[in-house]
């Protein structure tokens, strides 16, 4: 295991439930093996009608939801599902991409919508911002890498027992890697999950607030927070 796939112990998140709902079996495996990788907990399912009764029956935190189905058509399953009180919110997958395409998904109940094909990095940060945003990004509250811990609702971050200040951003930026310590992020899932993917400014401001945060927490500190040149950031265990 190698600290550039695999995020440490130290992070250790409950998953989030997705329902994968898509016809194309090739495509289901993809979406379904990169929402796993993620750490999320898939169940995945080919037909409208099917899908349907299985989000009405059990609990998800997102539906990932094909348009064109068997049985019922994809906006034709969010339209039901909100019908019958299921605010699960939904990620629309379609190769209709015509603005009136998408006014149909969002008039349907869908919380966003992704044409193909699409890049399975986009897909992962449009799940992640969605999930952020009804507070299940699946990040226990309490995070501690080494001697630096971070107390998600007390907005507090401590390192060898002394208090460090930071900003909003910064402390998002440093949650953000300490739910994903262990793994390289690039600039690019930085700027979707801390700025928001809709964000259209410079990535340089990653690179920005890294510098900021590295003067807070590693200064005169053993190092946490790496660049892996032309791949992005990591923040990890230091060796030993």
């Amino acid at each position: 295991m190698t600290d550039d796939v695999k995020p440490e112990p130290a992070t250790t998140r409950s998953a989030s439930r997705v329902l994968v709902v898509e016809d194309e079996p090739a495509i289901r495996d993809v979406v379904a093996t990169a929402l796993r990788y993620q750490g999320h907990v898939v169940n995945e399912i080919g037909d409208g009608t099917q899908a349907l009764a299985m989000a009405t029956d059990s609990s998800f935190d997102l539906i990932v939801l094909d348009v064109m189905l068997p049985g019922l058509d994809g906006f034709e399953v969010c339209r039901q599902l909100r019908d019958r009180g299921r605010f699960c919110p939904v990620l629309f997958l379609t190769a209709r991409d015509q603005t009136e395409h998408r006014i149909q998904g969002f008039v349907a109940g869908g919380d966003d919508y992704l044409t193909k094909p699409f890049s399975v990095d986009e897909l992962t940060l449009r799940v992640a911002a969605i999930l952020r945003r009804i507070g299940r990004d699946g990040s226990p509250e309490v995070l501690t890498v080494d001697d630096l811990v971070l107390e998600v609702a007390a907005k507090q971050v401590r390192r060898a027992g002394h208090d460090i200040e930071l900003s909003p951003t910064e402390f998002r930026l440093l949650h953000y890697l300490m739910i994903n310590a262990g793994i390289v992020l690039s600039k690019t899932q930085i700027l979707v999950n801390v700025w928001d993917y809709d964000y259209d400014g410079s990535d340089n401001v990653v690179e920005l607030y890294i510098g900021y945060l590295r003067r807070k927490i590693d200064k005169d500190r053993t190092t946490l927070i790496h660049t892996r040149r032309g791949h992005g950031y990591v923040l990890r265990q230091p060796d030993r």
